[in-house]
Formats: C-alpha cells, sequence, structure tokens
C-alpha cells in the first residue's frame, strides 16, 4: 500500500528554526495570536475582543500626560517594618527585591504634570510593585497627591492598579483607606475634579476607597474590579455570582462606573473631562 508510505531517502532534512520568544503573544481574553510589534503599536489592546493587558505605569505616564513628563514628588519616602512581618521571606526583603524590580521607592508614583496644557495632581499605582499593594507609604503619597490639588487648586488624577491594601503592614495599611477618604472629601467641598481611572485589576482595599470616590470614575475594558475575590463573596453568600460578575462591564451596568474608555482614547476623554469641569 504505497499510499501510505513515502519514500524520505530523497528529503534533506530540514533544521528548526528558533522563534524568539516575546515574538507574538496570545490573549488571554479570547486566545487571538497577535504579532509582538504590533501589540504595541496597538497599546497592548487585542484587535480581536479589545482586551487591554496590563501595562507598564511608565507607559501610562507618556500615554497620558504632555510630553510624557511628571514632577514627581516624595520619591525617597519608603516603608518600614512596623509589625516585623514574614512569611516565605522578611518584609524588608520583599521591599528591596521590589525596588531593585522596578527602580522605584514604592507602589505609587505621584506629581504634577500636564494633560493638554491643563496642569493637574497626578498618582498611579505600581502594580509591579508587591501588586500595587497599598501600604502606609501608598496611602500617604496619595494623601500627598491630593493635598497638593487642594493646595495648588489642581484637578486630581488617579491611575489605579491593585490588588488593594497590603497584609504586611495590617491595620496600618487600612487605615490609609480613611485618610485618602476624608481627604478627598476636602477635595470636594473645595469644588476640585478628580477623575479615577480604573485598570485591571482594581480591588480590595484601594476599589473601597480612592478609586471609587472620583467625581468620574472611568475604567478601561474587561478589568477586574470589586473587593473581595468571587470565590470568597460565594461562600459568603451562598449563592452562584452573575454572570461577568466584576468586570467593568457589570460595573457600568450597575452604576459603579461612569464610562468605559479605550486606552487609544484615554487622553482625549481626560482632556474632554478636564476641560468641562475645570475652568480655571
Amino acid at each position: 500500500m504505497a499510499w501510505f508510505r513515502k519514500d524520505k531517502s530523497g528529503l534533506a532534512q530540514q533544521e528548526k528554526k528558533n522563534i524568539p520568544e516575546g515574538l507574538w503573544t496570545k490573549c488571554k481574553s479570547c486566545g487571538e495570536v497577535v504579532y509582538g510589534k504590533k501589540m504595541e503599536e496597538l497599546l497592548w489592546v487585542c484587535p480581536n475582543c479589545d482586551y487591554h493587558f496590563r501595562i507598564a505605569s511608565q507607559r501610562y505616564i507618556e500615554l497620558l500626560l504632555d510630553d510624557g513628563k511628571l514632577e514627581e514628588y516624595d520619591i525617597n519616602l519608603t516603608s518600614k517594618d512596623p509589625l516585623k512581618f514574614k512569611d516565605s521571606k522578611k518584609y524588608p526583603d520583599r521591599i528591596k527585591a521590589a525596588q531593585l524590580k522596578t527602580g522605584k521607592k514604592e507602589g505609587v508614583i505621584a506629581g504634577i504634570s500636564s494633560i493638554n496644557d491643563i496642569r493637574v495632581s497626578f498618582a498611579i499605582m505600581n502594580f509591579e510593585f508587591i501588586g500595587g499593594s497599598m501600604g502606609s507609604v501608598v496611602g500617604e503619597k496619595i494623601a500627598r497627591a491630593i493635598e497638593r490639588a487642594i493646595e495648588m487648586e489642581l484637578p486630581l488624577i488617579i491611575i489605579s492598579c491593585s490588588g488593594g491594601a497590603r497584609m504586611q503592614e495590617g491595620i496600618l495599611s487600612l487605615m490609609q483607606m480613611a485618610k485618602t477618604s476624608a481627604l478627598l472629601a476636602v477635595l470636594a467641598e473645595k469644588k476640585i475634579p478628580y477623575i479615577s481611572i480604573l485598570t485591571n485589576p482594581t480591588t480590595a482595599g484601594v476599589m473601597a476607597s480612592y478609586a471609587s470616590l472620583g467625581d468620574v470614575i472611568i475604567a478601561e475594558p474587561k478589568a477586574l474590579l470589586g473587593f473581595a475575590g468571587p470565590r470568597v463573596i460565594q461562600q459568603t453568600i451562598g449563592q452562584d455570582l452573575p454572570e461577568g460578575f466584576q468586570s467593568t462591564e457589570f460595573f457600568l451596568e450597575k452604576g459603579f462606573v461612569d464610562k468605559i474608555v479605550n486606552r487609544k482614547d484615554l487622553r482625549s476623554t481626560v482632556t474632554s473631562l478636564l476641560r468641562f469641569m475645570w475652568s480655571n
């Protein structure tokens, strides 16, 4: 049965071609495989399903702020170890590892910049630094960003990306929720606008405080938003959760998010909001 046999004697053996890592990217949502350079051009948004990959905080700074420049404040603030906390490693060692990885002292970058010539007080959380978790220094830097907005009469922009409060600092982390929320109440009394931008993920203590207190809350598509994880909620209430629970789209439907904004439209959307809300 020659149909089922192939004579390989005349075939030259082909060498395997090594494909460099990172050349192609598979979408975590729909499975589409996209050329890496194309993804960079698309700002790491899947062209098939609009899934927004997580990008570095510096990339948002370049995308949103004029000339990608930020006059950074409170650069050298860093966390102590008030609880002498140790899990798989000591807390100070975890801080040092995060500092070496990111080149930053803490999990939030804050300062003064401008968006289309509108000066703003700006802060962005850095997920690469211990999951963007909110310890006492992160809370303090956010609080100071709010205070600068009040003192200088500048609109406030905060981009959140966080797993929540930092467990290594215990109650001190949770206290940041009250501190930042109280200052935002003062900002509101002064009628200074605050735009909160939610990215994937924004959860727990951050979502339950300043991330959800914006005058306008905008979010990227298909981001994970919420307080506790779905499994914890299911176990607590003893019920199945609705389809799409804790997604940006679900939050928009229920009124917790004002607008879903594609990353490519972020700068123009924020500019329009600032021009509408702020006349100074």
